[in-house]
């Protein structure tokens, strides 16, 4: 059900030291850097923790749902937006995330970013 978990750090930095250091007690170690994002798990990134600019009090949650195809990909925003939720992303394929990746984000009624993933798309959808 889950894909992957992400929450977003005041002190990306600080986090980052906390969560190297504490994960790897449980096996796990940091699979991914990208500046803004730090990724970790065994095998692939499960649990992600960010930082961005301007970012208040509240720090919304980031969860991402599995999804078997894109075809699910798009129903679940179609049915998130008829909902009243916000789109913060269209359904589409996240290359700088890996060859396959196929999302939509949107935002529910808590303001936390939730997203539909599958990692098998081709460039056809």
């Amino acid at each position: 059900m889950i894909d992957h978990l992400g929450i977003n750090c005041a002190d990306l930095a600080a986090s980052a030291d906390f969560y190297d250091a504490v994960l790897a007690t449980l096996g796990h170690r940091r699979l991914m850097d990208v500046g803004v994002a730090i990724g970790y798990g065994t095998t692939q990134p499960t649990f992600w923790i960010s930082t961005f600019e301007g970012m208040g009090a509240n720090r919304e949650v980031h969860v991402a749902f599995a999804a078997p195809d894109p075809a699910h990909v798009r129903a679940f925003h179609e049915t998130a937006v008829s909902w009243g939720a916000e789109s913060l992303h269209e359904p589409r394929l996240w290359p700088e995330y890996h060859p396959g990746y196929f999302g939509a984000f949107v935002r529910d009624p808590d303001g936390n970013n939730v997203e539909a993933v599958c990692h098998t798309a081709g460039p056809e959808d």
